[in-house]
């Protein structure tokens, strides 16, 4: 029986919920409790990054677990409602943290919450994903479920990412105020959005769901020299990426300055949130026409470092107006979301590699890697971010009044940290990005020539 309109739309629902929750998590945490509620920078850099690789190492042990579940609610329905509900209690109470926490207390909190918050989205992400099969009917049905899925998460995420401040400072000017209750309404959201999701999309059969342990990714790597090149790629691509994502909030606050700062963040990050879109929708289909993936690859990767370098020159000049921003903004948004289509291409294409040099077909194995390495590269940036933040002390430098603050937070930062700043949101990226070329140029062999003489060495060995 084909799915439902109501079916698919019920689905979809769940993964706007879940990503608005993901991302308010990503894109603000460390700016909240840093920049906001004065914890040390380095010791949250640190709570990223540890909190972040054990929920790396926790996604496969979910996935046992719900695997060896039976219920008469299915396997997948009962760890998706618990996971959302202790998620959302979680999401809020890590924005609401209480106002006489200071010191060692306040780092404490932060540190609980947000390894609880990345635990409970585990319990929900793993079963909400895995549950494809197990009502769908395979084929393209399944594969333009899974589109329909991406695509509503990443509404999700461009909702959080374009209109976040901008809400917050609706709410109140204490921006402490504002996100305890956006994380509040999100949470809401969240909740109302997934319980739609388990009441009308009901598993239909019964599936045996494989999760790939953390021995089994390493040794599928070491056994794919192909695959070690794309995931070792994908962590420099991302750690240059969330680098930025990182520090661009702090760069529109004291550095760009202004009494309404958050009305230019918001304007830029609708931007690059329709250009990546965009991207991936039509810029890379026209490229495809044109160019090899790999020739497609190396363009993305000159198109962002050279859109990196336009905004540090644009960085150093008058900064009058944030449409000028889009100039760089355009070539790094553009490159990132084509980008993000060509490795999912090149990590496809290494499991045939694998295949025909191992003997064996990883497939599984190699494509939760992906989810291993992207929160993983998420942590590294974090890190570097907030070593940065404690470097360049950015609520510190010249001595101004709290009246003149309170109108624009630039004032109180000096001009080297404004420097620094920039130069480490965008140099260190530029040479990440330099060095994934290097490395791939050097290592990744699967070219589209290469993937079709696999292809057709497969099909003789398989007769």
């Amino acid at each position: 029986m084909k799915l439902s309109v109501k079916e698919k739309v019920a689905y979809g629902l769940g993964a706007v919920g879940k990503d608005m929750v993901y991302m308010l998590s990503a894109s603000y945490v460390l700016y909240y409790f840093q920049d906001l509620l004065g914890v040390n920078a380095v010791a949250m850099g640190t709570i990223l990054l540890v909190a972040r690789i054990f929920d790396a190492f926790n996604d496969p042990i979910m996935g046992i677990i719900v695997a060896k579940t039976k219920t008469r609610f299915g396997k997948f329905r009962p760890w998706l409602l618990i996971g959302t509900l202790l998620n959302a209690v979680v999401l809020y109470l890590m924005f609401a943290c209480p106002p006489d926490l200071s010191g060692s207390g306040l780092v404490a909190y932060a540190a609980i919450f947000y390894i609880l918050w990345g635990t409970t989205y585990t319990i929900m992400d793993i079963p909400y994903w895995s549950m494809i099969p197990a009502f769908t009917e395979g084929g393209k049905e399944r594969e333009g479920l899974t589109t329909l899925a991406r695509s509503a998460a990443g509404v999700g995420s461009a909702l959080v990412t374009i209109f976040t401040m901008k809400v917050v400072y609706m709410i109140s000017d204490n921006e402490i105020t504002g996100f305890k209750w956006v994380a509040l309404g999100i949470s809401v959201i969240f909740v109302a959005f997934i319980l739609i999701t388990c009441l009308f999309v009901k598993e239909k059969s019964t599936v045996n769901m494989e999760s790939a342990s953390i021995k089994d990714m390493f040794k599928a790597l070491v056994r794919n020299d192909q695959a070690m090149t794309v995931v070792i790629a994908i962590v420099l691509i991302n750690c240059s990426v969330y680098l930025t994502s990182n520090l661009v909030i702090y760069f529109f606050k004291y550095d760009f300055g202004g009494t309404a700062w958050y009305n230019g963040f918001t304007l830029f990050n609708m931007f690059g949130g329709g250009i990546q879109i965009l991207a991936m929708m039509i810029l890379y289909p026209l490229l495809r026409r044109f160019a090899s993936n790999v020739k497609i690859f190396y363009i993305c990767l000159a198109s962002a470092i050279f859109g990196y370098a336009a905004l540090l020159g644009i960085a150093f000049t008058q900064m009058n107006n944030v449409f000028i921003f889009f100039i760089p903004g355009f070539f790094i948004f553009a490159a990132n979301g084509v980008l993000q289509v060509l490795i999912t291409v090149f990590l496809a294409n290494t499991v045939e590699y694998g295949e025909l040099k191992n003997g064996r077909r990883d497939e599984s194995v190699i494509f939760s890697m992906q989810t291993f390495v992207v929160k993983l590269a998420s942590g590294i940036s974090a890190f570097i971010a907030s070593i940065a933040l404690s470097v360049f002390a950015l609520a510190e430098g010249t001595e101004v009044s709290e009246a003149d603050k309170a109108v624009d937070f630039s004032l109180g930062v000096s001009a080297s940290s404004r420097i620094g700043l920039r130069m480490t949101m965008t140099i260190l990226p530029i040479v990440g990005l330099i060095v994934a070329v290097i490395f791939f140029r050097k290592k990744f062999i699967l070219t589209e020539e290469k993937v079709n003489e696999i292809s057709k060495e497969l099909k003789e060995k398989n007769k």
